[in-house]
């Protein structure tokens, strides 16, 4: 009865999210549905074991815990800062005068789109904006200099979603959340594997431009202009935003600032860049606070709906069923870690990271700890796992940002562009399992 109970509910929820509802509403509606058939079985005595879904006044109790989150209280305040530092016009400073360097170099423009990239992860952690600002200045410009579209596409693309891996990112306070992990131990992890990614993204630019130098060319200094003074221009550009990202990675990898401490600092860092520019007016400050309020409400939202989801699933038995089936997996430790990670990939395809941390990870990673892994080195690997599912079709999100930015490609072509960085995220998942001080350090 346990099985066929489980398996209906996971029917349930990938038939009606596929219908195109709202997944927080999808979550929470498919729990109470279930939670409500429990309580006529139960009532029935159809099955006397379901006695844990007789109230479903565990809705209630959901949306005070869900609220009164220590470890989320971050969330908003990051989502704040990566909008304010978005309308500061600081991203638009940087890759300009990072372009007007690096443009002697084989490479360099994607190479400057890079290094922005790694900036704007590091300070915003959003992926919709980092995406769609990347593409709306950068390729404009390196489609002038004669880059190739693929090169282009890709670096955009792969880029942008490096918010989601480098601290302070969203996916790692709800994943720290989730998994009962202090955030603070997940930013430390992701650094490495996150700067590495950088670095591929950089070396895969560079040799892809010198392999192919018309799809990448070169271009002089401007006229006028010496290194020197355009350095000069780049650091003035770079002094706050590092030191931004300074105050705030710093304060938690150092353990001088708790990450809901260091939230508030970053957020009121960010909106005193935005002054200091003379890029915030009275509108765009109610822009950014209405866009946290929406954004941060619909993740509370996902976050409640699948809470009330995984009770439901506890009460069917359904925890109790996958551990037993990964412990009657016929392999060793390190092996049952890749076949999730395997599974985890596979999922990317067709859910957004948010389902499987809320819905997958706390029911695997029992069963991982269980077996001898640390569960922050776990946590990690499949937060690195989960950046594929950003750029895999056909539901990432990251290729509709593309798509929107530059309407004039194909939806293929993006695919195409993105497949070699996806390979890189594999090749850093694969390395960071092997090495697990890359992010247990």
């Amino acid at each position: 009865m346990d099985v066929l109970f489980v398996f209906l509910l996971f029917s349930t929820f990938l038939v009606v999210m596929f219908s195109g509802y709202p997944i927080a509403f999808v979550l929470g509606g498919v729990a109470v549905g279930f939670a409500s058939l429990g309580t006529m079985l139960d009532y029935f005595s159809v099955d006397a074991d379901m006695a844990s879904l007789r109230m479903i006044g565990f809705v209630a109790n959901r949306i005070f815990d869900t609220l009164s989150s220590y470890s989320l209280i971050p969330m908003s305040m990051f989502v704040f800062m990566g909008m304010m530092l978005d309308k500061s016009g600081v991203a638009e400073r940087l890759l300009t005068r990072m372009h007007s360097l690096l443009r002697v170099v084989p490479g360099g423009m994607a190479v400057s789109v890079v290094l922005i990239g790694v900036v704007l992860a590091a300070s915003t952690g959003i992926i919709g904006a980092s995406v769609m600002l990347l593409a709306t200045i950068a390729m404009p410009a390196m489609r002038g200099a004669g880059y190739d579209d693929r090169l282009g596409l890709g670096v955009v693309g792969a880029t942008g979603c490096l918010g989601i891996l480098i601290p302070p990112s969203i996916m790692l306070i709800v994943m720290g959340d989730q998994l009962q992990i202090p955030v603070g131990d997940l930013f430390r992890g992701a650094m490495i594997p996150g700067l590495l990614l950088a670095v591929a993204y950089v070396v895969y630019a560079v040799i892809y431009a010198i392999l192919h130098p018309d799809r990448a060319p070169a271009r002089a200094l401007e006229t006028g202009r010496g290194a020197g003074e355009i350095l000069r221009d780049l650091l003035g550009s770079l002094v706050a935003p590092l030191l931004l990202v300074i105050a705030v990675l710093g304060s938690i990898v150092f353990g001088i600032a708790t990450p809901t401490e260091a939230s508030g600092v970053g957020a009121a860092g960010a909106t005193l860049i935005a002054v200091a520019s003379r890029r915030l007016s009275w509108a765009d400050f109610r822009e950014v606070c209405e866009g946290t309020g929406l954004t941060t409400a619909f993740l509370f939202a996902l976050i409640f709906g699948a809470s009330c989801f995984s009770v439901v699933l506890r009460g069917y038995g359904g925890d109790e069923l996958i551990e037993g089936a990964l412990h009657a997996i016929p392999l060793p430790p390190t092996g049952t870690l890749i076949l999730i990670l395997f599974i985890v990939f596979l999922l990317g395809f067709f859910l957004d990271w948010m389902e499987i941390i809320l819905i997958v990870a706390p029911l695997v990673l029992p069963v991982l700890t269980a077996l001898g892994h640390d569960p922050a080195w776990v946590a990690i690997l499949m937060a690195i796992c989960l950046q594929t599912s950003f750029l895999t079709p056909p539901v990432g999100m990251a290729l509709f940002y593309l798509k929107n930015a530059v309407p004039d490609v194909e939806i293929t072509q993006i695919y195409r562009s993105v497949l070699p960085f996806v390979a890189m995220q594999i090749g850093i998942l694969v390395l960071t399992l092997v090495f697990p001080k890359l992010a247990l350090w």
